[in-house]
C-alpha cells in the first residue's frame, strides 16, 4: 500500500457539512492499491472511547493518481470523532493523525483521531437552489444585438458584423437585450451573465470611472431596470460583473491622487511607491500592465466600503440575482468575506462567482465565493476535443479530478464554459467542427455545475484570441443552422430535469468511449462520448434524450448520445 498517497484532511473538501446533521467524508488513496474495501469508524467526541460504529465508503472516482473514497454519514451527535479502516483480504489497517498503522487504540483516541468538532450553521456552505437548474448566456454587450435607435452614435466605428479590434465600438447595448429576452428563453436560457456595463470609455469596460451608472453606449440605469424586470418575468437571472481588483484612472478618487499626490485624501485607496503617481514609469499597481487600470487597495477599509456600496447598490435598487467578481484571485480575502457576509444578508441567493483560472479551493470555503467560472473544464475540453492530447481515459481522469477538488456544493454552483471573452472560441478551436462542439455541450450540459453558453455559439461563431472572439451575433435567420441550433436547444432543456440538477455523478470509460452517468431517486442518465476516431458499437437501452452522429447501435466518431433508464 502506497502510504504517501493516502491523504485526509478535517474541515476541507474532505471533511465538509451538508446541514446540521450530515457530513462528506473522503479518503484518497493511490488509485493502483488493491484495496477490498474502506469503512470509517465513527462515533460522538465523548463517548468514542467507549462506542464506535462503521459504515463502508464508496469508491466515488478516479484521476490519474489517486482514487477517492467517499461517504455521507447523518449525524447524532455532530461533534464527530472518526478513523478509517481499509480492508486487504483478512488483514486490516488504520489511518488516522498517526498515519497509517496496523492497530489502533481507540481508548487513546482523544489523542490521534480526526474530527469535525461541531457543525455549526454558519459554518455550511448553502448552495444558491436556482443555480442547480441555471442555464447561463454570457454576453459582450457592445457585440450583441442594438435595440436602441435614437442614441448618440457617433462613437461606433465599425460597421455590425465587422472583424474587430481593440477599440472597435459597434453599438450593442442593452434595450438590445432586452428585445431579445424571448430568443434566449426560448434557446433554454434562463441567466444571463453580463460583461461589465458600468461607466467607461472603452467597449468592454473593465475599466470603470463610475459604478452607479450604466454606460451612455449600453443606455441608462432605467434601461437596465427595465431590462432585470422583463428577464425576472420570464424566470431569468440577472448576474454583474463586478470590477473590483481595479478601477479606470478617469475614477475621480484617482484623478485626485493624480492632482495631489499624497495630500489627497485618497492616495492610499491605490498601492503607490512614492509620494505621487507617475504614470511613464508606472510606480503603482496596475491590472497588467495596463497604467489606464490603477489597482485598489482592497486592504484599505475606505475601498472596502466604497465597493461593498457599490455591491448592494445594484442588488437594493434593480434586483440582480448575483456578482461575477473580475480578477478575484488578486483581490484580498479578507475583502470578499466582508463582501459575501454583506450580500447575503441583503439578499441570501444572490450568487458570487470568482474569475479564478486555476484551483481556488482557499476561496470556496463558504465564507468567500460560491463558485467560480470553471477554466480548468474548459481545459479539460480542449485537450479532449480540440488538442487531443488525451483520450477517453484522459478525459474521465481529468473531470474525475475536478470534482474532488471542491465540496459537492461547490461542484453544484460551478459555471461551466467551454470559452468566453477571454479565450478564442471553442469552435476555432476544434476546426470549425460542429459535432464536437456538440459533444462538448453535452458534457457541459450533464456535468455537475451550470453550463455557460458564450454568446453566439449558437450560431457556431467563429473567433481567435481577443479581440477576434468578440464578434457580432449575425441576427440574419437565413444564415443560421437550425438543425445544429435544435439540438443545442435540447441539450440546455436538459437541465431542468431533476437528475441533471441533483443527481450523483459517475465519470468512467474504456478503450474507446468516455461514460458520464447521473443518477438520483428512480432516474439514471447516461452520456455516451466517441472520440476515439472510429464508429463503435454501444448497448444502448432506455429511451434516448440527445444524440448526435448516432446510427442505431453504432456510435460515430465525434458523436455522443444521452439516454435515461
Amino acid at each position: 500500500m502506497n502510504k504517501q498517497a493516502i491523504l485526509h484532511i478535517p474541515e476541507s473538501k474532505y471533511c465538509y457539512p451538508i446541514n446540521q446533521n450530515a457530513i462528506i467524508l473522503r479518503l484518497r488513496m493511490d488509485k493502483e492499491d488493491d484495496i477490498d474495501r474502506v469503512e470509517v469508524v465513527y462515533g460522538g467526541k465523548y463517548k468514542y472511547y467507549l462506542e464506535q460504529k462503521s459504515a463502508v465508503m464508496e469508491q466515488k472516482c478516479k484521476d490519474n493518481l489517486f482514487k477517492y473514497y467517499e461517504i455521507e454519514l447523518e449525524l447524532e451527535d455532530v461533534r464527530l470523532t472518526y478513523v478509517f479502516r481499509i480492508w486487504k483480504g483478512q488483514e486490516c489497517y488504520y489511518f488516522s493523525e498517526d498515519g497509517l498503522t496496523s492497530t489502533y487504540d481507540f481508548k487513546l483516541s482523544y489523542y490521534n483521531c480526526f474530527q469535525m468538532p461541531y457543525i455549526n450553521l454558519n459554518d455550511i456552505h448553502e448552495v444558491v437552489e436556482w443555480t442547480r437548474g441555471a442555464v447561463f448566456y454570457q454576453i459582450f454587450i457592445d457585440r450583441f444585438n442594438q435595440g436602441l435607435v435614437d442614441k448618440n452614435t457617433d462613437y461606433i466605428n465599425l460597421e455590425w458584423g465587422g472583424v474587430p479590434d481593440p477599440k472597435s465600438f459597434t453599438g450593442g447595448d442593452i434595450p438590445g437585450i432586452t428585445q431579445k429576452l424571448d430568443y434566449l428563453k426560448d434557446l433554454g436560457v434562463n441567466g444571463i451573465y453580463l460583461t461589465p456595463v458600468f461607466e467607461s470609455i472603452s467597449n468592454h469596460k473593465y475599466d470603470t470611472y463610475n459604478y452607479k451608472k450604466i454606460d451612455s453606449h449600453f443606455g441608462t440605469n432605467e434601461d437596465f431596470y427595465t431590462l432585470v424586470n422583463e428577464a425576472h418575468n420570464r424566470g431569468i437571472k440577472i448576474v454583474l460583473d463586478a470590477v473590483f481588483n481595479h478601477c479606470s484612472n478617469l475614477l475621480p478618487q484617482f484623478q485626485d491622487v493624480l492632482i495631489k499626490g499624497k495630500e489627497s485624501k485618497y492616495f492610499n485607496w491605490f498601492m503607490i511607491d512614492g509620494d505621487k503617481i507617475d504614470t511613464e514609469n508606472i510606480n503603482y499597481e496596475v491590472f497588467a500592465y495596463c497604467e489606464y487600470m490603477p489597482k485598489f487597495n482592497t486592504s484599505n477599509p475606505e475601498v472596502q466600503q466604497f465597493l461593498l456600496d457599490i455591491a448592494l447598490f445594484w442588488i437594493k435598487e434593480y434586483d440582480i440575482d448575483g456578482w461575477r467578481l473580475d480578477v478575484s484571485d488578486e483581490v484580498s480575502h479578507h475583502f470578499w468575506r466582508k463582501l459575501r457576509e454583506a450580500v447575503k444578508k441583503v439578499k441570501p441567493e444572490c450568487v458570487i462567482i470568482g474569475e479564478n483560472w486555476h484551483d481556488a479551493n482557499a476561496f470556496l470555503q463558504g465564507d468567500q465565493y460560491d463558485s467560480i467560472m470553471n477554466y480548468a473544464f474548459t481545459k479539460a475540453c480542449l485537450d479532449y476535443y480540440a488538442f487531443q492530447t488525451v483520450n477517453a481515459q484522459g478525459f474521465a481522469e481529468k473531470l474525475n479530478h475536478l470534482l474532488m477538488r471542491n465540496s459537492g456544493q461547490v461542484n453544484a454552483m460551478m459555471l461551466n464554459l467551454l470559452d468566453s471573452h477571454d479565450t478564442d472560441r471553442f469552435f476555432t478551436s476544434v476546426n470549425k467542427n460542429k459535432d464536437r462542439l456538440l459533444s462538448a455541450i453535452a458534457v457541459m450540459c450533464t456535468y455537475m455545475g451550470a453550463p455557460c453558453i458564450y454568446y453566439g455559439t449558437e450560431l457556431s461563431l467563429e473567433g481567435g484570441y481577443d479581440p477576434d472572439n468578440r464578434r457580432c451575433f449575425d441576427w440574419e435567420e437565413s444564415h443560421w443552422d437550425i438543425p445544429f441550433m435544435e439540438i443545442l436547444k435540447n441539450l440546455l432543456s436538459l437541465k431542468q430535469k431533476p437528475v441533471f440538477q441533483k443527481g450523483d455523478i459517475r465519470i468512467s470509460y474504456d478503450e474507446n468511449l468516455c461514460y458520464i452517468i447521473r443518477t438520483f431517486e428512480n432516474s439514471e442518465i447516461n452520456l455516451i462520448l466517441n472520440q476515439s476516431g472510429k464508429t463503435v458499437g454501444i448497448s444502448q437501452t432506455g429511451t434516448i434524450l440527445a444524440q448526435n452522429k448516432l446510427l442505431e447501435c453504432n456510435l460515430l466518431t465525434d458523436g455522443f448520445v444521452i439516454y435515461e433508464n
